[in-house]
């Protein structure tokens, strides 16, 4: 496996709390600078955790708050359900499907008898 999806794979999953805290001080951190620019960065070296997850949790809490535009991370978990689900339906679909034909055949040999 290359490096790179090995690496990808292994990547941590971190705490809401610490997801909240960091996002929190982002915005801690740009008042106090008076703009923004280098604040994500600033922050991720602190608590020792990247700088795109963290600009990613801050996009996504922006989107959350509704002030930028996106898919709210209620709305991208429904989503998640719903193709879960549809996945399922499918599956069940297909397996009456199959069970219909099967009988149908059973049904067709014996009444030619």
């Amino acid at each position: 496996m290359p490096e790179h999806q090995q690496s990808h794979r292994s990547q941590r999953r971190y705490p809401p709390e610490l997801r909240e805290r960091a996002v929190r001080m982002v915005g801690e951190v740009a008042v106090e600078q008076g703009e923004r620019h280098g604040a994500i960065t600033r922050v991720a070296r602190t608590l020792g955790i990247g700088d795109e997850s963290l600009r990613k949790w801050v996009a996504q809490a922006e989107i959350d708050r509704g002030t930028r535009p996106g898919l709210s991370t209620v709305e991208r978990e429904r989503i998640r359900e719903l193709e879960r689900e549809n996945f399922e339906l499918r599956r069940a679909n297909e397996i009456l499907k199959s069970a219909a034909a099967f009988f149908g055949a059973e049904l067709d040999r014996r009444s030619k008898r």
